[in-house]
């Protein structure tokens, strides 16, 4: 899985790392999506004026890619 970032006008996809799990607890089986959005809260800030995602190093949260 990946996440999609858009930084400075680029996209990005940015592969889950352990170091973004740590800290969280899956008590069940969770689909792709699911886990999306554990990390979407987990790892950004939303911004209520611009209806955004903010990741807590700047870039844009756009979604998630599954594999």
């Amino acid at each position: 899985m990946d996440l999609i970032i858009l930084n400075d006008g680029l996209y990005q996809l940015i592969p889950i790392t352990k170091q973004m799990m740590d800290g969280i607890v899956l008590t069940s089986d969770v689909n792709c999506f699911e886990l999306c959005d554990i990390l979407r809260l987990k790892l950004t800030g939303y911004v209520d004026k611009l209806n955004l995602h903010i990741m807590k190093d700047g870039g844009i949260f756009m979604g998630c890619m599954c594999r």
